[in-house]
């Protein structure tokens, strides 16, 4: 797959980050919700479902992608769009959301009630990996979503969803493995996995960790005719994590460039306005 138009797009939602583009006072927004076990990320398109904002702060109010703090969970949701809507000077009235794959109907409303929370209404709900084929549309494939808490997969055969999955195991293990080698608490774990020039000596550590994701995703594409695999989430930024899994599996493993922004962008694709 070419991800140059994929990677460009990330690109700029990344720099929505620090720079919001400007918006007609009377068109619509379209809005994604990520509630994640380590960010929340809150993304902004305009009419043509291009990146006009983006706001994100570090959150552990999500376990296994399931709300455990459903105030703070609301708090910090309200505060990211209550920036967004001063940063763009528009109301945003709609959004979409995703869950992990086989999440029940209860925990499903405990995410839309988070969002609804902040003012929002929830326009779809979704599996995080399904949203994030939003954005590299594969139309035969497994695409595996690695954030904090999970890994969660989606298989695709011509375009639709066949089989999904969802088993605990993420970056908060990654983490875990990390400060109990170097003894350093969880938060500093946290900042170190964002040390680029550190990822090499850091595979070797969680090696075992990125080994359970693969069995993961073995067990699940197990019986399926499966020629390639798609990473997306946070977890999956770790510096070549990709080859570990290939190896694993005995199939070719592709990501984004910046996987972690992925999942966030396809979400606010399907929000319907």
């Amino acid at each position: 797959m070419d991800f140059s138009t994929i990677d460009k797009n990330i690109q700029t939602l990344e720099n929505c980050l620090e720079q919001t583009l400007a918006v007609d006072p009377n068109e619509k927004l379209h809005v994604g919700i990520d509630l994640g076990t380590a960010y929340i990320v809150v993304v902004v398109l305009n009419e043509q479902k291009q990146p006009v904002g983006c706001a994100m702060e570090f959150a552990q109010v999500i376990k296994d992608g399931l709300v455990v703090d459903f105030m703070g969970a609301m708090k910090i949701v309200r505060k990211l769009v209550k920036q967004l809507e001063e940063r763009l000077g528009r109301k945003l009235t709609h959004a979409a959301i995703a869950v992990p794959p086989g999440t029940g109907e209860k925990d499903c409303s405990t995410h839309s009630y988070v969002a609804e929370g902040a003012g929002l209404e929830v326009t779809s709900i979704l599996d995080e990996p399904t949203a994030a084929n939003a954005v590299l549309c594969i139309e035969n494939g497994v695409i595996v979503d690695i954030g904090g808490g999970t890994t969660g997969l989606s298989i695709f055969k011509n375009g639709k969803v066949t089989h999904v999955a969802d088993e605990a195991t993420g970056g908060t293990h990654v983490s875990l493995v990390l400060a109990g080698n170097y003894r350093i608490s969880f938060t500093e774990a946290e900042d170190l996995k964002m040390k680029v020039d550190r990822h090499h000596e850091i595979l070797t550590i969680v090696r075992p960790v990125i080994q359970k994701m693969a069995s993961i995703i073995k067990t699940h594409i197990a019986g399926h005719d499966i020629s390639e695999i798609y990473l997306v989430g946070g977890t999956c930024c770790l510096t070549n994590m990709e080859e570990i899994i290939e190896k694993e599996l005995g199939l070719p493993v592709f990501k984004p460039a910046n996987p972690f922004l992925v999942t966030p962008l396809g979400i606010a694709l399907n929000c319907a306005v």
